[in-house]
């Protein structure tokens, strides 16, 4: 698999991604996030393409990473289904960890749905542990 930054012309792939792997939200508008991501320095989305040969092909994996000044996150980990199994949410979690350990970044965060027991299990093979906190939120802006 091929990792780089994602570009404008990413946007359909990403989308259709995350749409496929469950992760699209009718509160999580892709638009809004990714332009927000793209637009704070602190910030990237990794996409994987599938490599045939020498060549990159079709988009299969996405993450998107920053930092907020005290820890990184990792959000939109995304294997096409079809990919699954191969190591490729591995390789670019550890891509989205190394970006974030040349800015300084120490750990890494990231926050799973608990009904999401195969992502959970995932994280745990890659090295992540449950730690004993409550997150809280607040809207601060609804969009109707």
């Amino acid at each position: 698999m091929h990792i780089r930054p994602y570009v404008d012309a990413d946007f359909e792939g990403v989308t259709k991604l995350w749409e496929v792997c469950g992760l699209a939200r009718p509160w999580n508008n892709p638009v809004r996030d990714i332009a927000l991501c793209r637009n704070t320095p602190s910030s990237e989305l990794f996409v994987g393409l599938d490599q045939q040969g020498h060549e990159p092909r079709g988009l299969v994996a996405t993450v998107m990473t920053g930092s907020d000044g005290h820890r990184g996150w990792l959000y939109y980990l995304a294997v096409h289904p079809s990919v699954q199994r191969q190591g490729l949410a591995r390789k670019i979690v550890c891509h989205a960890e190394a970006w974030l350990a040349r800015r300084g970044v120490r750990k890494v965060q990231l926050m799973i749905r608990d009904d999401n027991e195969a992502v959970r299990l995932l994280y745990e093979k890659l090295g992540y542990a449950v730690e004993p906190r409550i997150i809280m939120s607040r809207w601060l802006k609804h969009d109707g």
